[in-house]
């Protein structure tokens, strides 16, 4: 059999080469993976020392009135010194939008926002430039890397959040101008304290007042219990440890429909961007593992035509949304930086005692609100999205249970 070529010569065997870097990636269709979504993808990029900050959100829809100081209010919401119990670092958080809005509307291009660091400490971390910190994420990315910013945990820093919370405006305000949708969250639990007299069903009521969640910088529910929280966290800072939380996080008005029923579930793509979120150590749906323990006569949501009885799934069937409210539960690792010492090893497997210096949050839970609910409003928009695409001509097919009985 021929072989092509240049004529007179023989084809040469090629010989059993590793794959050029990337091409592995571009093969299987993985990377990095620093991008998010499908139809609307938000990629972020920068560290927590570095210049810069920014993300780059793709595939948004054109005509969103949209200006630079739209997003102060949940930049500032999400904002370090807001409290004497977190990290004291203070940027001023000012967003530059660089590219994908005219005249004050967004155009259907890529929108690139870009926000400065101006009150990074490296030298806090010159000391543990070497060292793993038990609990962070040092020391899976030297193995996975071979290299990484020590300078503030790097890309693996909450600073990386800013820009999620950042592009998360811009789907907040299609949400509820296209669809509206609101999607709000409150603190449920700091560390063994609760709210008296909460629960997470409460946040579908008109009667829930949002206003004391947004009065106090731990979107604490009962603000009577807010002082004791102070002296909790103040107890914490005077020994040196830290403490969990968990978010709850309420999308209202969601229509029924969206959602993949397989591989795309609403539910499944839900956990997946709240758990991308640093911390995270667990997330629920609805009642999530409590349901372990529920009989399916109590779990099962009653339809009758004044509405759903109940809404023990969370506002998803089948990972389809069912026009009922999507509530979320996002629970968040006590921090790992400490001033209490602990043993670990260097980068050269020696013995180690690790004392991490620096402004850090004894509980990174106070500050995740904004953040949890960006992620959700994301997806959300997403799904949007991508049901307009397939599904937008379906129209009404099946009678709409409303999602509650008023």
């Amino acid at each position: 059999m021929g072989v092509r070529g240049t004529p007179g010569r023989r084809a040469c065997p090629q010989p059993n080469l590793p794959p050029r870097a990337g091409e592995g990636a571009r093969r299987y269709g993985i990377g990095a993976l620093n991008t998010f979504g499908h139809l609307l993808r938000v990629t972020t990029f920068g560290e927590s020392h570095g210049p810069a900050i920014g993300c780059v959100l793709d595939g948004c829809p054109p005509g969103i009135a949209i200006a630079a100081d739209d997003f102060a209010h949940d930049l500032a919401r999400r904002a370090t010194g807001r409290t004497r119990h977190t990290s004291q670092r203070h940027e001023a958080d000012a967003v530059e939008i660089l590219s994908g809005v005219f005249d004050g509307k967004t155009t259907g291009t890529p929108i690139a926002l870009l926000i400065r660091n101006t009150d990074a400490r490296s030298r806090d971390y010159a000391k543990i430039a070497e060292q793993f910190r038990p609990g962070h994420a040092d020391y899976t990315y030297w193995h996975k890397y071979g290299i990484r910013d020590p300078r503030g945990g790097g890309r693996a820093s909450a600073r990386e959040t800013t820009m999620r919370v950042a592009a998360a405006v811009i789907a907040k305000k299609w949400l509820v101008e296209k669809h509206g949708i609101a999607v709000r969250g409150c603190m449920s639990q700091i560390g063994d304290l609760t709210p008296r007299g909460f629960d997470s069903a409460m946040l579908d009521s008109h009667a829930f007042d949002w206003n004391v969640v947004e009065g106090n910088p731990f979107f604490w529910p009962n603000a009577a219990q807010v002082a004791q929280i102070e002296d909790y966290m103040d107890g914490l800072r005077k020994s040196g440890d830290s403490v969990g939380a968990r978010i709850e996080v309420i999308a209202t008005g969601v229509p029924a429909g969206w959602g993949e029923p397989i591989y795309g579930k609403l539910d499944a793509e839900l956990a997946a961007a709240l758990m991308s979120i640093n911390a995270v150590k667990g997330v629920e749906i609805g009642d999530g593992f409590a349901a372990v323990a529920q009989k399916g006569s109590f779990h099962r949501d009653a339809m009758t035509p004044q509405g759903f009885a109940s809404n023990h799934a969370g506002g998803i069937l089948g990972g389809i949304s069912s026009g009922q409210a999507i509530r979320c539960s996002v629970a968040f690792k006590p921090t790992s930086s400490l001033r209490l010492p602990v043993d670990s090893l260097d980068v050269h497997g020696n013995a180690v005692e690790v004392v991490t210096t620096g402004r850090h949050d004894p509980c990174v839970g106070i500050r995740a609100t904004p953040i949890c609910e960006a992620m959700v409003a994301l997806v959300l928009m997403d799904q949007a999205l991508r049901h307009r695409a397939q599904c937008g001509d379906v129209g009404a097919v099946a009678p709409r249970v409303p999602g509650g009985i008023a």
